[in-house]
């Protein structure tokens, strides 16, 4: 703490509860595997259409305009980072975002961009 810039006007104290309270490192690296998700633009496409509607592979291979096999690999990934979820109906598997959670952060980040390009 002593090599900490002296010319902040932070309390010590809090300066140290700020340092308590930061994430420990395999949180550190949990989110930095999270948002490493967000850096695709055919995953970003795929939550987008996620974000309005539950798909199947068909659908969202259609809207984004490549193969069933690859947007299947996309949407493993996406599962694997609990972004997305899977329902089963008979032999179609439809896909959903996986909670409340990723529709705020995608509509948040959306946000976000829309209101830098103003």
């Amino acid at each position: 703490m002593d090599a900490i810039c002296k010319c902040k006007n932070i309390d010590k104290k809090e300066l140290e509860r700020t340092v308590a309270e930061q994430p420990d490192a395999e949180t550190i690296e949990r989110l930095s595997t999270f948002f490493s998700v967000f850096g695709d633009g055919t995953r970003l496409k795929i939550l987008y259409y996620l974000s309005r509607h539950e798909l199947c592979v068909a659908d969202l291979a259609s809207l984004v305009q490549m193969g069933q096999s690859a947007v299947s690999h996309q949407l493993r990934n996406l599962r694997l980072n609990r972004l997305v979820k899977v329902r089963k109906e008979g032999t179609t598997s439809y896909y959903s975002l996986d909670d409340e959670h990723v529709q705020s952060i995608f509509e948040v980040a959306l946000e976000h961009i829309n209101e830098e390009q103003r």
